[in-house]
């Protein structure tokens, strides 16, 4: 099991996320606890991308409890349907908002924070946890964003 990253510096998402993709594969690979896959693959993220903010909630008990993350301190829970992880979750779609501020209910757990993306983690048709990215600059996600990081949270098992 690797316990080094190789990060890449190029300016091109996609061969980012291209080498992080294996590492990742060989990261989770053997391992089963769900809370330590999902650590290693925020770790990796942040390492990689340096975003403001990265993590995931898990669905326990109908809301969204904080899980594993990389960032400064963040909001604990979250109903279904709040926020752009409450929508995620409820519509099982990724969500990609380029300006925080004009996502009607967001909420502001970090006020550097501009853009987000938000991916559900679905295993057996439920939503078992979200992803959610965050970055300080405005417009940082998008399709290319939403194509690895949906890659990525497939490499996940519970």
């Amino acid at each position: 099991m690797p316990e080094d990253l190789t990060i890449i510096k190029t300016d091109s998402k996609a061969a980012k996320y291209i080498s992080l993709l294996p590492q990742l594969e060989a990261l989770l690979d053997g391992e089963e606890d769900l809370i330590a896959n999902l650590a290693n693959i925020a770790a990796a993220l942040k390492e990689q991308f340096n975003w403001f903010w990265v993590g995931f909630y898990l669905v326990k008990n109908e809301e969204l409890v904080l899980g594993p993350f990389q960032g400064p301190v963040a909001c604990t829970r979250i109903k279904k349907g709040r926020g752009v992880c409450g929508a995620s979750w409820e519509q099982k779609e990724i969500i990609v908002v380029p300006d925080v501020d004009q996502f009607p209910g967001h909420i502001a757990c970090a006020s550097a924070s501009r853009s987000e993306i938000v991916l559900p983690v679905v295993i057996n048709n439920e939503v078992i946890a979200v992803l959610d990215v965050d970055s300080e600059y405005l417009a940082h996600f998008d399709e290319i964003d939403a194509k690895y990081l949906n890659e990525i949270i497939k490499l996940i098992r519970a």
